[in-house]
Parts: C-alpha cells; sequence; structure tokens
C-alpha cells in the first residue's frame, strides 16, 4: 500500500475487551520440588505417571491482587543531561530508526534532558492523536456528548435522520456494540414507534459535516483494510462491516448504511433510503446521545480510532466556530494549542488522526504537551512556573487544575492494553512492561511512540521518538529498545 500498513499486530485483529491491573501481588510462590534418590514404581493410572513421575503438588491457595496506583516519588533523584546521553547513546545510533527525532523532559522538573533532532517536522502517524487530545481537552469538557436525532415535518411521512458527528451508534440486537456505551439504534426505534407516528422513507441528512470524506495523503484502499470509513456525521460501529472486529473492512457509504438499518428497524423498504436535508419545519421525533467525551477521547487514544479522532476533531472544531471539515478541524486544534501557549512551528496537519502520510509534526511538540500534561497542578496555566508534581486523574475530569492530566488516563500500557498490548512482552524491551504508557504511531513510512516512563530510580520522563522510513518491525523494535532504556535508566 501506498503510506499505510496498519496496525493489525500478529494477525491480532479482533477487538479484545479486557481489564489489567499492573501492580504487586505478594505472596505468590511457585515451588519446584527437589528428585528424591529412592525408585518410585509408578502406575500407569496415576497422575504421576503421566507427569514423567512427578508428584502432584497441591494447588496454591487463591490469592487476591491487591492493585494500587500511587505517585511517583517527590524525592527520587533528579537524572542528568549527560547521564541519559551516554545511557541513550547506544540504542539511539541504531540504524533501524531511520529518520529519527527525539525528545526526552524530566517531568517534575520540565527539564529537557535529551533531544536529538527535535525541531525536524517528520510524519507522526497516529501521535497526531495527541494533539487532537489536548485541544479536546483544552476547549470542550470532559462530559460533551453529541445528539444525534430523528426529525420530521408536522404533516410529513418521511423521517429524517440527523447526524451530527457520532459514529459510535450500535444496532446489534443486545445493544453491546464495538463501544462500550454507544448509543443504540434500538432506542431511536423505540421511540419513533411511541410516537404514534409511521413514515414511509427516510433521508439522511450529512449536512452536519463539511469538505470532502477522505483527507489528502489517505489510501482508498484502507477502507476495506479496515482502517478508516469515509468521515460522515453517523454512522454504525465507526463504518465496521463485522461491527465486533476492530479492523473489519469498512463501508463506503456509512450515513445511508445507518438510515437504512433504521428502514429495516421499522418495517421501511431500504429503497426508500436517500441523502437529503432536514425541513426547516421539522421537529424531534427521537434521539440518542453519545458516550461523553472522556470515554470517546480513551477509545481514541488507546485503541487509535481514526474515525473516532476524525469525529472529535470536528466537535472541537464546531465548539471554536470553526469548519466541521478535514481542513477545519485541523485548524482548531492548532489554534487550542497555540492559545495555550505551545509552540507548533512547523506542524502541518492534513487530518486530526494522524492517518495522512502529509502530516508533519515536530518531536518536541509532542513531548511538551505530554511534559504538560505530567507537569502537576499547574499545568499550562502555569507558564513561568515550576511543575511540582505528576499528577495521574481519575474518571476522565481534569485534575487539580491541569487541564491536560487525564490525557495520562488514556495512554497505552506497555503489555497491558490498547495497541500496546502485545509489545513489550519479551526480553529485551519487556523490563519497560507495565512501566510505560504511550500513544504509538504506525504507517507503513512511519513508527512513533509519544508518553512517559517511570525510570529506575522512580523519576517520571516524558518522551516523543519518531522514525520515518524504515520497516515497521524493525523500527518498532528499535523504538522499543529506547523506551525500555529510559525505563532501566538510573541517571541521576
Amino acid at each position: 500500500m501506498a503510506g499505510r500498513s496498519r496496525k493489525n499486530i500478529g494477525g491480532l485483529a479482533t477487538r479484545r475487551r479486557r481489564k489489567v491491573w499492573i501492580g504487586v501481588s505478594a505472596g505468590l510462590v511457585v515451588v519446584v520440588a527437589a528428585a528424591a534418590t529412592a525408585l518410585v514404581i509408578v502406575k500407569p493410572w496415576t497422575e504421576e505417571f503421566r507427569h514423567g513421575g512427578l508428584k502432584i503438588a497441591a494447588a496454591p491457595a487463591p490469592q487476591a491482587p491487591s492493585p494500587r496506583l500511587s505517585a511517583a516519588s517527590s524525592t527520587a533523584p533528579a537524572p542528568s543531561q549527560t547521564g541519559l546521553a551516554s545511557a541513550l547513546a547506544q540504542v539511539v545510533a541504531n540504524p533501524d530508526l531511520g529518520a529519527f527525532s527525539g525528545s526526552v523532559t524530566d517531568a517534575a522538573t520540565g527539564t529537557v534532558l535529551w533531544k536529538k533532532d527535535s525541531d525536524k517536522a517528520i510524519i507522526p502517524a497516529s501521535t497526531t492523536k495527541v494533539l487532537t487530545g489536548a485541544a479536546a481537552l483544552l476547549v470542550l469538557p470532559a462530559d460533551h456528548r453529541i445528539t444525534t436525532k430523528a426529525v420530521s415535518s408536522p404533516d410529513s411521512n418521511e423521517l429524517v435522520l440527523v447526524g451530527a458527528g457520532d459514529p459510535t451508534l450500535t444496532a446489534q440486537a443486545n445493544g453491546k456494540g464495538y463501544y462500550p456505551d454507544g448509543p443504540k439504534l434500538s432506542d431511536l426505534v423505540s421511540q419513533i414507534q411511541s410516537s404514534g407516528r409511521t413514515f414511509g422513507s427516510v433521508v439522511v441528512d450529512t449536512s452536519a459535516y463539511a469538505g470532502p470524506s477522505q483527507a489528502p495523503g489517505w489510501d482508498p484502499a484502507d477502507i476495506a483494510g479496515g482502517s478508516w470509513a469515509p468521515i460522515e456525521p453517523v454512522m454504525l460501529e465507526g463504518g465496521r462491516l463485522n461491527p465486533m472486529v476492530e479492523y473489519s473492512p469498512r463501508t463506503p457509504t456509512p450515513a445511508l448504511d445507518a438510515g437504512r438499518r433504521l428502514a429495516l428497524a421499522l418495517g421501511i423498504d431500504p429503497a426508500k433510503v436517500h441523502a437529503g436535508k432536514a425541513p426547516a419545519d421539522a421537529t424531534p421525533v427521537a434521539q440518542v446521545q453519545s458516550a461523553p467525551l472522556w470515554e470517546r477521547l480513551t477509545q481514541m487514544m488507546t485503541d487509535s480510532d481514526d474515525v473516532v479522532a476524525e469525529a472529535i476533531g470536528r466537535e472541537i472544531a464546531a465548539a471554536t466556530g470553526g469548519q466541521p471539515s478535514f481542513a477545519g478541524a485541523a485548524q482548531a486544534v492548532l489554534t487550542a494549542l497555540n492559545a495555550a501557549g505551545f509552540d507548533t512551528a512547523g506542524t502541518v496537519l492534513r487530518d486530526t488522526s494522524g492517518l495522512s502520510t502529509d502530516d508533519r509534526i515536530p518531536s518536541r511538540l509532542l513531548d511538551k504537551i505530554i511534559a504538560q500534561a505530567a507537569a502537576g497542578p499547574q499545568g499550562v496555566a502555569s507558564a513561568n512556573g515550576t511543575p511540582s508534581a505528576t499528577v495521574v486523574s481519575t474518571g476522565g475530569s481534569p485534575s487539580s487544575g491541569n487541564p491536560l492530566g487525564p490525557l495520562l488516563d488514556y495512554l497505552p500500557v506497555a503489555a497491558g492494553t490498547g495497541s500496546l498490548a502485545f509489545r513489550y512482552t519479551t526480553p529485551p524491551s519487556n523490563v519497560a512492561a507495565g512501566w510505560a504508557r504511550a500513544k504509538t504511531g504506525t504507517l507503513s513510512v512511519s513508527n512513533a511512540l509519544a508518553g512517559y516512563v517511570l525510570d529506575k530510580d522512580g523519576r517520571v520522563l516524558t518522551f516523543a521518538l519518531m522514525s520515518n522510513d524504515k520497516p515497521q518491525d524493525a523500527s518498532r523494535a528499535a523504538l522499543d529498545a529506547v523506551t525500555a532504556t529510559l525505563r532501566n535508566c538510573g541517571c541521576s
């Protein structure tokens, strides 16, 4: 493919929902018994015979895990620039990094400890979502929701499905679709039926979005490949043809498909579904709401959902008076970041998901955003102050006055969740398993990571690492080696 080879790693495309606790469970001990010197006659019908004569020990008593969250130490030794440079020297010289840009910051002080070509803007892939997530937290309330409506004129038998920017509706019979807490088409149907009105046709109104449904630098082959559907303001399951499979092929007509599914549920001929616009005198017949913004941001960041990212980009644009289009959303994200004091010089955005091979971001900007999210109560509101502690929020709400604090919660966990679930699982990079959290970026021409890690001394380091123009597997392993080195570093 030109530009893309997405994140279907190891053939594991089916969506997995699981909870991962990262912590320490005391008291779990594995004991290997010593071999006896006496001859033991083992009878073939016993368990011991089937296990080569070994005695079968009783199962250990079950242990209740005790997961806990604790703040990074405020007294951990500060890393030095020379110590970190020495630790990183070998791994950052790896030719598998290709065209490489990187930046590492001490979260407790905001000091950039190490950088390489950090002002050079290169292809960011899905680390672009760090910018989108930060802009959303800066300009939208955490509980913001999108409302999808069905409307009609008082004396008309034509029902209009009005999309407002929610791609997470589900038509699953049990109401449990790909997106947890996504609105249910069945709720729309129930409300329409309860209205006592009958309809003979369905119109789908997509006028909430402007401009093309595909961005520059996107590969149309990726619709069938499962990365994206044309960006329209109403969809079922993000346009997936197989609702519960992450990289299912997508539909090229997501809004009309939603209208046809609604028609079927109401007993209307799907052939009587067409695109149009709600009449001026239309009144509401039914409506459903999306999950709150913080939950959709979690989906966008953890699973690197491109369709959700584009919808949130337009949500930002609409809230700030911009055009709900690719260009309008990209500009709204940059405007929000500039207003918060971030230097976006050199940044070029053609979308808000990072799918475009025309996007360019310098690693210093990605690192700065993560560092500000980890900067403590002052956050971006204290441009001249010294950050005092790492803040990790709960529940998706702004934490201790730092609007970017929740961004840390949305990042995948190394070897644990989302797009990092199957990375950092083998030596030598597995030293960072559970200790690093980062947004991934994966295109056929780009691999990137932006996140944070607790180093061996207990200090939080934020980082942005970007590799272009090398094969995916090679550059991914090289980036993971850098992260593992940061985790293993006692660089004070």
